[in-house]
């Protein structure tokens, strides 16, 4: 029962969405599992989705664009020793799911005995990290249009610089239905918002861009009148500190990340590298590292998928696991990979709640969901006024990272130099490029003000998106490498 609306009831609910339609219940999806073990195969499950979706767009103090979704299916896999095979269907009717069986079992020997156990629903005991109503029905349709409209006027009264405002809207409505070999019946419903605003601006001939954004798995009212504002406040700083920009100079130098966003770059850096799919394989620069020191004293990663409504957070993962919060690197030292049932069994140890997907025509694998380094007890002034010369990196674009190399780019949005301690003039089109696990031994301060970011991110893996979170503290790190345009 959610704790947040004991109203809901997340397994009713996926059967009122998911099976009671199509005539199915518990009997049905047992015997899709029957028709998988007719062959001897290690773990099958089902996976059914309903995904409802909402996006509105504003430009030129217009909405102008609007777009409805549903999505529902069901995903059908089997395990056998380390082959997987797996069918998806959009059709919930018995016949489809009888079928998507049949083509899974193929990847096992013949002559198996049944294994799987009875169906049982499980709940959790601990409290629901979100309301399971739904956020598209939170506000209606002219309230939607307002929140932009309010945005739209906000952003133009704050600074007369403003030539262009644009900002999105979306909701989703996801209920989840697992169906496991191992008889668990596990259902969760997730709501997810997200609101974005970019704008331009104008000085003296030259334009510059700001952005902001936020959400997570709340509903549409959420965004009130003070968390519009701070968007409003964010992105104009940064078109801001963009117009009065110089160009980057480029070379080796101390570099201070920010604290929040600047997360992302741990994230991709050293993140996906500890995913267990990686190290199984060997193909990751941390394979085989458990209890080596990966980092400087004092850097303790977590990913942790338990934190309340935020973005990354899941009651349970795609699995049916429950999340959790998993120590990866403590004081520098390597503890653990993030797994999947999958990995997990095929490396003797156990899920750590981490199997995500993007929907049901995909294959789970080992994901993130919240990561973020753990602050220090330095004062972030501090930190600046201890560089003699270096690069301030306040917030980030894009990146990119090879997982077998661990080397990384990351272009800055907002940057600063740094000169004898103090932030001197603002740069654009800085690059930090570096070492994953190198640049974490770099770290020589870490800040007291550890952030998690507004509830923008979203991951890439093997061409499957799910949204992430990430966060850090303000941080030092020597010797980076720096690409600019100076």
């Amino acid at each position: 029962m959610n704790v947040l609306d004991p109203t809901i009831d997340a397994l009713a609910t996926a059967r009122g969405l998911l099976l009671e339609p199509w005539g199915l219940d518990e009997s049905h999806l047992g015997m899709a599992l029957d028709e998988i073990f007719v062959h001897k195969a290690d773990y099958a499950d089902l996976y059914f989705q309903y995904t409802r979706s909402e996006g509105w767009s504003l430009d030129e103090g217009m909405v102008k664009t609007g777009s409805f979704s549903i999505e529902q299916g069901v995903g059908v896999r089997a395990l056998s020793g380390e082959k997987t095979a797996f069918a998806y269907s959009d059709s919930l009717q018995l016949d489809a799911l009888l079928s998507s069986a049949r083509v899974v079992r193929s990847i096992a020997s013949q002559g198996g005995q049944a294994k799987q156990k009875i169906l049982t629903p499980w709940q959790s005991n601990k409290p629901s990290l979100y309301t399971g109503l739904d956020p598209i029905a939170s506000l209606d349709a002219n309230e939607k249009v307002a929140l932009l409209t309010r945005l739209d006027t906000m952003a133009r009264a704050a600074d007369s610089r403003v030539i262009q405002v644009m900002a999105s809207l979306g909701a989703e409505y996801d209920v989840v239905l697992i169906a496991g070999s191992d008889g668990r019946l596990v259902a969760d419903v997730r709501p997810l918002v997200q609101l974005s605003l970019s704008l331009i601006m104008e000085k003296d001939g030259r334009r510059e861009r700001g952005y902001a954004s936020g959400g997570g798995r709340v509903n549409l009212s959420y965004f009130d009148d003070e968390l519009l504002r701070s968007y409003v406040d964010k992105a104009i700083h940064a078109a801001s500190v963009n117009l009065e920009a110089r160009p980057a100079p480029a070379g080796e130098m101390t570099v201070v990340l920010g604290s929040g966003w600047p997360g992302i770059m741990l994230h991709e850096a050293v993140g996906h590298g500890l995913e267990g799919d990686f190290n199984r394989r060997g193909s990751s620069i941390f394979s085989g590292r458990i209890g080596e020191r990966v980092a400087s004293p004092g850097v303790t990663v977590i990913d942790d998928g338990t934190l309340a409504q935020r973005r990354g957070s899941l009651n349970v993962d795609d699995e049916g696991t429950p999340t959790q919060s998993t120590v990866l690197i403590e004081d520098g030292i390597l503890r653990a990979y993030l797994q999947d049932k999958h990995n997990a069994r095929l490396m003797k140890t156990r899920s750590t709640g981490n199997g995500r997907r993007e929907s049901y025509a995909c294959l789970p694998m080992p994901r993130m969901t919240n990561t973020f380094m753990l602050g220090g007890d330095t004062d972030p002034q501090e930190i600046i006024a201890s560089v003699k010369k270096g690069l301030y990196a306040v917030d980030f674009g894009g990146g990119q990272v090879d997982i077998t190399s661990g080397k990384f780019v990351f272009s800055a949005s907002e940057a600063w130099m740094i000169e004898n301690g103090k932030l001197m003039y603002p740069v654009k089109g800085a690059t930090l490029i570096g070492n994953g696990p190198e640049a974490m031994n770099q770290v020589t301060m870490i800040g007291n003000d550890m952030r998690l970011d507004s509830g923008v991110g979203t991951c890439g893996k093997e061409g499957q998106s799910v949204p992430v979170g990430v966060g850090m503290p303000t941080v030092r790190m020597e010797g980076l490498t720096v690409g600019g345009t100076a």
